[in-house]
């Protein structure tokens, strides 16, 4: 019987490269947490009848605030990722070294996971046993699901968490910039939908390849915490605390 050995396509292979990015994450996460964020704040303070000049200040401190706090918070993830990676790499990698019979048993196995043949695993297993690198890349991968060459990138996480929250939180912002009242409220919350669906699409497209469910997931779920923070304002701004 032949066993066919089933090969990721360049596309699939793209899409878990940008699911397991650091930074890929970090811009998805910073512009739709962006987005929800100022819109909701912005229409739960023009609910409560502040005026146009109080709402565009609560919108940019709410933009600066939530990027620098994204950025934080995204840099002491990562970083903290990336330290327990690299400590988890060491002590396997020294154990390969003491061990070097172990090191290639277990080279083997990933080899024949793969789907490749007893005698050829065991050639090439001795072969890469040879070279601490290569067998520490390879266990890595095969037996830790981590490639040490790609434990991404704290800073660049960071700001990139960073500037697209601060993209996405300046969406429902721009239209107090030159209207007020229910004109920039309506333009706000409409520019806002269209970000919100775009967002969506793109993530169903890289991910499931559902575009449509995934964009109407990020509508609702923007609908839902906007009109939460609207009646809120509407109501204290009505008791006039």
């Amino acid at each position: 019987m032949t066993h066919h050995v089933h090969h990721p396509h360049a596309q699939t292979i793209r899409k878990l490269e940008r699911a397991q990015s650091g930074a890929a994450r970090a811009a998805l996460l910073g512009i739709s947490d962006g987005l929800v964020t100022n819109v909701s704040l912005l229409l739960g303070v023009a609910g409560a009848g502040a005026a146009p000049s109080v709402v565009r200040v609560a919108g940019i401190a709410s933009l600066i605030a939530g990027a620098f706090s994204m950025a934080v918070g995204e840099y002491i993830s990562m970083q903290g990722q990336s330290e327990l990676l690299e400590g988890i790499l060491m002590v396997e990698r020294e154990e390969l070294k003491q061990h070097p019979e172990s090191a290639r048993r277990a080279l083997k196995e990933v080899l024949l996971a793969d789907g490749v043949s007893d005698a050829t695993a065991t050639a090439a297993s001795e072969q890469v046993a040879r070279d601490p690198e290569k067998s520490m890349a390879m266990y890595a991968r095969g037996k830790l699901g981590v490639n040490p060459d790609e434990l991404g990138s704290a800073w660049q996480a960071a700001m990139s968490s960073l500037v697209t929250f601060a993209i996405g939180a300046l969406i429902p912002l721009a239209p107090w910039f030159f209207g007020s009242g229910l004109g920039a409220s309506i333009t706000s919350v409409a520019i806002s939908a269209i970000a919100a669906l775009a967002i969506g699409a793109y993530l169903g497209n890289i991910t499931s390849g559902s575009w449509i469910r995934a964009a109407l997931r990020q509508l609702f779920v923007l609908a839902l915490a906007a009109g939460a923070t609207y009646w809120v304002g509407r109501i204290f701004g009505t008791m006039k605390l």
